[in-house]
């Protein structure tokens, strides 16, 4: 097994991949619009620490998260409803199994041996009915930019998305409940079964898919390979679609992770 990591930092930078014995974590902390909310650069620092550790054990994947989501929690005395969150993507390989988990808008893409890929993803977030998501979307698409209603826009965005966190009616997300570790999309595979495995947090997979790299072209890449890919991306965001009319998006640039795991 090989894999191989390129991270490229926006401002906050709160994204993390963190590599165990056999396998890897990509967490994507949320950037905070809302005042009241702190950064979540500490709870991933922290979550993807606990996380990696308990992964390397023996014990269920979303019981190893539910562990490190608590664990993160009583580190930095967070409560549910007011603390940062970080979607959570894990792929750990073993002797005859593959194992991923999927907790919100991150991405898992599964090289098959039979040339095909599926890709895993825990898209409830994105499904939520709030009229703001839909109405920035629109606005950068028309040429408005990153203004200030955009940014009153992703505010009153996030406090009703922070509303319908970790609820049946809403969506599951890491934070300080664990709990929404017994709802995160889980999926095994035959170890012989896949080639590669590519997982990536949406800032880097929304510019890759949109600038039309094929997925099978990042499993093969270096992690040097891979940066560059990334600072494609980001170049492209700067010069070709510096206001998010091509690809609306809620800034300029997001933290961009790739982790590609070959079998």
């Amino acid at each position: 097994m090989e894999i191989a990591i390129a991270e490229l930092p926006a401002q906050t930078g709160e994204d993390r991949a963190v590599i165990f014995e056999t396998g890897v974590v990509v967490l994507d902390g949320a950037t905070s619009h809302d005042p009241s909310i702190p950064p979540a650069t500490r709870y991933v620092d922290a979550l993807g620490r606990e996380l990696a550790d308990r992964c390397s054990r023996e014990t269920s994947l979303p019981t190893a998260l539910a562990d490190a989501i608590q664990s993160a929690a009583d580190e930095l005395d967070l409560q549910p409803y007011s603390s940062p969150s970080s979607t959570v993507a894990v792929v750990r390989v073993n002797n005859d199994v593959v194992e991923l988990l999927v907790l919100g808008d991150s991405t898992i893409v599964v090289g098959c041996t039979n040339g095909q890929h599926d890709t895993i993803t825990d898209d409830r977030l994105n499904n939520l009915s709030i009229s703001e998501a839909s109405e920035y979307q629109r606005r950068l698409a028309k040429g408005s930019g990153y203004d200030e209603t955009h940014r009153r826009l992703l505010q009153e965005l996030q406090r009703q998305q922070r509303a319908k966190r970790n609820q049946h009616t809403g969506y599951w997300i890491a934070e300080a409940d664990p709990s929404a570790a017994e709802h995160a999309v889980t999926l095994s595979y035959p170890r012989d079964a896949i080639t590669w495995a590519v997982v990536t947090t949406d800032g880097a997979r929304d510019t890759i898919e949109t600038l039309g790299i094929e997925w099978s072209e990042i499993a093969a890449q270096s992690p040097a390979s891979l940066h560059r890919i990334l600072a494609r991306c980001h170049e492209w965001e700067a010069h070709t679609d510096p206001y998010g009319r091509i690809l609306p998006r809620s800034k300029r640039h997001d933290d961009k992770t790739v982790a590609v795991v070959r079998l």
